[in-house]
């Protein structure tokens, strides 16, 4: 027992003299946000409200193989059950909405039915909207 009672001990010292100390002080972190250099109680004014282009224009891609741009907002319900999108753009449905059907490309059969890749709309579509605010610079070229 005495020897169980040292080594317990002697762990103990050696554990308590590692040489880890607490700063003093913490050191400020800095964080950059995309938003600026302001503080969470400035009050800024509203970003200007997105607008769409009219029914049936719509913007000409920039590369090739790059996804149409969705020419109207893009939060409609996506989810397991149910797919928003396709309440206007199935191939059943697409003409009598005057919307654009889905591509060959994104479904399984003759009925129009989604592959499950393809299901997930906007991670590949985004909206089209031409006075939102550019959050960071962007030096894209096509050349």
């Amino acid at each position: 027992m005495k020897k169980v009672l040292t080594l317990a001990a002697l762990m103990l010292a050696v554990s308590a003299c590692t040489g880890q100390q607490a700063e003093p002080q913490a050191k400020p972190v800095n964080v950059a946000s995309l938003a600026g250099d302001s503080q969470i109680t400035d009050v800024r004014p509203a970003d200007a409200m997105p607008t769409y282009p009219k029914r049936g224009m719509s913007i000409e891609r920039n590369y090739i193989e790059q996804p149409p741009l969705i020419p109207h907002r893009d939060d409609y319900t996506i989810g397991l059950n149910q797919n928003k999108c396709m309440t206007c753009h199935s191939w059943d449905k697409a003409e009598k909405m005057k919307a654009t059907p889905v591509a060959k490309s994104h479904v399984v059969n003759a009925q129009g039915k989604l592959n499950g890749q393809n299901y997930f709309c906007t991670q590949c579509h985004v909206a089209q909207a031409d006075n939102k605010q550019a959050i960071v610079e962007n030096v894209f070229s096509t050349k």
